[in-house]
């Protein structure tokens, strides 16, 4: 049944391709988690649907098990999206979540996946109301290696050239637990035939210093060159934490990327940036009058290229700045100038593109 279903939507993929043209544009549509306003982020149903809409690139969040395999998942914790708690009950961490890393790759093989939801007074509550029903259908984790087969094979078969945009998630965390996460990323790219700036993908990371490493150690000692993204934060988040000579964490401070200068000091190990899109539009904008930041034209004056996240058209989601989904795209395409989003519909962004292209 479960390779019934993935090859159903697959079908359904490959059949929306003869309505979707790709836009002759400069500018690039990034599937955020695949087509993840529709199907669970990060399943290969939601991949396979994403290729099918034909982005330019389809993203994968890359964590490691504990037996030192490589799965596809947005946070290095898999309570958000399986069933983890129902099967291993007593697995939790003193924190309450269950950590990727402390399962093997069969056991994680074992979870079913489903739209993200939070605890809310003891019960399960989604977190995207419209979004595809909880616990409907049958999804699982893959591995980041039975995705680069999809999308590579997809490309064979359809005669596109749809790229990967992975994350390395939380390095920091997974070097601290005594796992190279970036080495094991960059040998599976490799063996995939992904090497060098010519190779159809972009490399991420918040971890700035996991960046640098990658840029000025790793890569050069196996002989690679990608295309890499330094995503940007807030310090408050939490995104990345440091730690100190007792083994405590702290917050990296990214306060730095936002200053004069931030931009130069990123381009010398950066091809691009990945803020979040407040960082470029101010919230304080209002319908008729944006108020952009200086990133893009920084960016861009130090050689890299601007991919914002996360653009989604979920009701609650449309800032009170544009009237819809395509509002927001025309902000931040054209006025702002960014050079491509991350999109959890990324149908709606190729065909903001297409039209785009054909009414000039």
């Amino acid at each position: 049944m479960k390779k019934v279903m993935l090859a159903t939507m697959i079908s359904c993929a490959v059949l929306s391709t003869n309505v979707i043209a790709q836009p002759n544009t400069d500018k690039i549509v990034i599937a955020h988690r695949g087509a993840s306003g529709y199907l669970p982020e990060h399943t290969l149903p939601a991949k396979a649907l994403a290729y099918g809409m034909k982005p330019d690139y389809i993203e994968q969040d890359v964590v490691m098990t504990k037996d030192d395999q490589l799965v596809v998942l947005h946070d290095h914790y898999l309570d958000r999206v399986t069933n983890v708690a129902a099967l291993f009950p007593h697995r939790a961490r003193s924190d309450g979540r269950y950590y990727a890393i402390d399962f093997t790759l069969a056991e994680i093989k074992q979870l079913s996946v489903t739209e993200g939801f939070n605890i809310k007074e003891g019960k399960q509550v989604q977190g995207f109301s419209e979004r595809f029903p909880i616990w409907k259908s049958h999804f699982t984790v893959p591995t980041f290696q039975e995705e680069i087969e999809m999308i590579q094979g997809l490309n064979k078969t359809l005669g596109y050239d749809i790229g990967l945009y992975p994350e390395i998630k939380a390095p920091w965390f997974h070097r601290h637990e005594g796992k190279d996460i970036s080495k094991a990323v960059l040998t599976v790219l490799k063996q995939y035939g992904y090497t060098d700036k010519n190779s159809n993908i972009y490399l991420q990371t918040f971890d700035f210093n996991e960046l640098k490493r990658i840029n000025d150690q790793l890569m050069p000692a196996m002989g690679m060159d990608l295309k890499l993204v330094q995503l940007m934060a807030e310090t408050d988040w939490n995104e990345t934490m440091v730690y100190d000579k007792s083994g405590q964490a702290h917050p990296y401070n990214y306060d730095w990327m936002f200053k004069p200068d931030g931009m130069k000091v990123l381009s010398q190990y950066a091809d691009g940036i990945g803020p979040w899109k407040p960082m470029i539009v101010k919230d304080s904008s209002t319908l008729g009058h944006i108020k952009l930041t200086d990133m893009v034209t920084n960016a861009h004056a130090n050689g890299m290229v601007v991919h914002p996240y996360t653009f989604r058209a979920d009701k609650d989601r449309i800032p009170a700045y544009v009237k819809d989904y395509n509002g927001m795209l025309e902000v931040f395409y054209n006025q702002a100038g960014v050079d491509g989003v991350f999109t959890d519909f990324p149908d709606k962004a190729v065909n903001f593109l297409q039209h785009q292209t054909q009414s000039h």
